[in-house]
This record gives C-alpha cells, structure tokens and sequence, in this order.
C-alpha cells in the first residue's frame, strides 16, 4: 500500500513537473503578436487585429478590484490622452468574467477595453499566468506595446502596478522615435 501510495505522489508529481516545463513562455520583442479574440465588458468580440495600424498595450493583470490592479488601470486610465496622442489603445487581459470587468469599469470610471479570458487561452498563449494556490490560476502582471504592424516591440514581465503606466509610455515614445 505505501509503495503504491509512493508511486502514485512519483507519477503526480513528474506529471507536475512536465505540466510546468510545457507552459508557454512569453512572447519575445520582435516576434508576431499572437492574435486572438476575446469578449469586452460590452460583451462584444475584440479583436487584437482590430488594432491594425494603432500602438496596443496589451497588458494582462491578475483580477478585478483587487490593489494593485486598481491602482494599474486607474494609471492607465489617468494617462488616457497621452497614449491617444500616441496612437495607442490600451488593452486589459484578465481571467474575470464580462460581468466582472462591466462592473469594474463602471466602478472605477474605466473607458478603454477589458477582456475576459476565463478560458485562459490568451493568457496560456502569451505566458501570463500566475498560480494563486487555492484561488487558481489568473493572469500574471505582464504587459507587451504592440506596434501598428503586430509587432510585440517591447516586454515587461511582473510589474510594480503604481509607475508602470509611465514606464510604458516612456517605452512608447523612445520606440516611436527609433
């Protein structure tokens, strides 16, 4: 009985161990920006193609309502018109469902667009998740500007919420001049 006990935890966890090695890493700058589709908090499809031609920061955070992701999208949201003039649109990814990111928006006053991955396909795709043990997987704090040509131009990985939005439009404005 132990040594079944004992064979069993061997195989779960190489099992584990081969799950995590098989995660997806994050997309490199330079490489394609992978495409997807997912629903806003208007519960209509969006697109990263329907970008075309604009800068997108694509940034993926953990969940709605929480600190630091309130703090993130209040930054990003207080610096709107500086990426307008930049010919960015700002693009939240998270793991919460329409209805969350509907109710978040209208909370916090939040215009640009919010997806909801539940699936966690787009997260999987662009090597931003995060384990929160009991609470599951949700989306790291991850953000990638993508040029007007689908170009990912930039990554930043595990994000300080409060100075990020100026980070990227710093990042956004030296890549622009380049």
């Amino acid at each position: 009985m132990k040594m079944t006990l004992m064979i069993l935890g061997l195989a779960v966890a190489v099992f584990l161990f081969m799950v995590a090695a098989h995660a997806a890493e994050p997309p490199s700058a330079g490489s394609k920006a992978p495409d997807f589709t997912l629903k806003s908090q208007e519960g209509k499809n969006v697109s990263l193609h329907d970008f075309k031609g604009k800068w997108v920061v694509l940034y993926f955070y953990p969940k709605d309502f929480t600190q630091g992701c309130t703090i993130e999208a209040h930054n990003f949201q207080a610096d709107q018109d500086k990426y307008t003039k930049l010919n960015a649109a700002i693009v939240g990814v998270s793991v919460d469902t329409v209805d969350s990111h509907q109710q978040f928006c209208t909370k916090e006053n939040l215009t640009f667009k919010l997806l909801a991955d539940e699936k966690k396909e787009v997260v999987n795709t662009y090597g931003s998740v995060q384990s929160l043990g009991k609470l599951g997987d949700v989306a790291a704090r991850n953000t990638f500007p993508v040029d007007p040509q689908g170009t990912i131009r930039k990554v930043f990985l595990k994000v300080d919420p409060n100075p990020h939005s100026k980070e990227v439009l710093q990042a956004l404005a030296e890549l622009q001049h380049k």
